[in-house]
Order: C-alpha cells, then structure tokens, then sequence
C-alpha cells in the first residue's frame, strides 16, 4: 500500500514579516470550529472512512477544509481496489493553509465494495477529539464506491491479483470510480483485506455508505 506524508499545517503564531501577516495560532479556531461541526453533524457522520471521488488530477469534488482525521478499523474487506496519487485542495484563503498553498498531496484509495468491523474516527479540534464509532461484531459497517484520501495509511495487508505500476487512467478493477488522472502511477487488485488499518484523511465520498452502532461524542483522546 502506497503512503505519503501527512502535510498538517503548523500550528503557532508566527511575527509579521515580509511575505504579510502571520497566520494565527489553530488554538485561536478551536471555538469556531467546535460550532462548525455542531451545526454539521450529518456532514461528520458520512466521514467514517475517508472517501472521495477521483476527478482528474484532484482527489475530491469539493474544496477540503484541511483538517485531518484519523480512522481505524480492527479489519477491512474490499472488493475492486485502486489507488493512485491525487490532490486536494483547501477553499481559497482558509486560515488551515499554512505554508502549504492550500494544497495537500494524498494517495487515494478505492474499494468498489467495502466492509469494515470496529471503524473509529476522530477529528482533533484542539483540546477535544470529535469521535465516531460503529460497526461492532458481526453488525460490520458497509459502503458501496469507497474512496479514501490519505497521507498515511498502514495495517497488515493481503490482496489478490494484483497489478502494480499501471497508468491511473486505465484502471478498470474499482469501477469508473476508480480511475485516475492520466499518466499517474498506480496499482490495482481483485481484492484487499487489511488488518489493523489506521489512516491519517483528509475527505471523503460513498455512493452508499451504513454505519450500524453509531456513535458519535466528543472525547479527550482519539482514535
């Protein structure tokens, strides 16, 4: 499984220099942020395991926020599987850019049928985690076209069939979903199974996408 590193803005304050204004402390945004996800709960919800839709040389078909998120699962089981490299892209002038560009390279992941056993996501908003857990014992979470954007991603993996080094824009095993941009390298399997899967995530996409035993909290440590 391909892996890159996770590119988390910096935090802190900064003294104004040249370039203009210094960017403000991310505690500064804790309270804002904290509003943010109260008002959006469903938003927080369908965010189980990262996913998106490849369009072109961009990961999501939405402007990301920037902040990451951690998922976990004690084992995920995947038919049609894809991954290739991507970028995704902050709304302009969002104060999460920092010396970034309001960019962040990911490795996106596509499964064309899912089903993950324990899944925890925890969002870090600065002194509390938002955490969402489900899917335990044989009530497994499920999702049809699961895409992940990840820096980090590791677990013990297995598949089968696999191709590696295949140019994205033909990769056929995860669907029209899981295709590409041209010229990209990437790698594809009939089948993924990972056991101990943590991912480090920035968006995420599902055509269908059930979480049995949700639960949703905010916790002083996350996943």
């Amino acid at each position: 499984m391909a892996s890159s590193s996770d590119l988390t803005p910096p935090a802190g304050n900064a003294p104004d220099g040249p370039a203009g204004p210094a960017v403000p402390a991310r505690r500064g945004r804790v309270r804002l942020r904290r509003a943010a996800v109260m008002a959006v709960p469903a938003a927080a919800v369908t965010a189980g395991l990262a996913i998106l839709t490849a369009q072109g040389a961009l990961g999501v078909q939405f402007a990301i926020s920037g902040m990451p998120f951690t998922v976990t699962a004690t084992e995920l089981d995947g038919k049609g599987f894809a991954q290739f490299g991507g970028l995704d892209n902050m709304a302009e002038g969002s104060p999460n850019a920092g010396d970034t560009g309001g960019q962040v390279l990911v490795v996106t992941s596509v499964i064309k049928e899912a089903t993950l056993t324990k899944l925890c996501q925890s969002v870090d908003l600065g002194g509390t985690n938002l955490l969402i857990t489900a899917g335990g014992g044989d009530r497994k979470v499920s999702a049809v076209d699961l895409t992940t954007d990840s820096t980090e991603l590791s677990g013990d993996a297995a598949f089968d069939n696999i191709e590696i080094g295949n140019d994205a824009s033909t990769l056929d095993k995860a669907g029209p979903k899981g295709r590409g941009p041209i010229g990209v390298f990437s790698q594809q399997a009939d089948t993924v199974r990972i056991e101990k899967l943590r991912q480090t995530n920035y968006a995420t996409t599902a055509g269908v996408f059930k979480l049995p035993g949700l639960k949703m909290r905010f916790s002083d440590s996350g996943c």
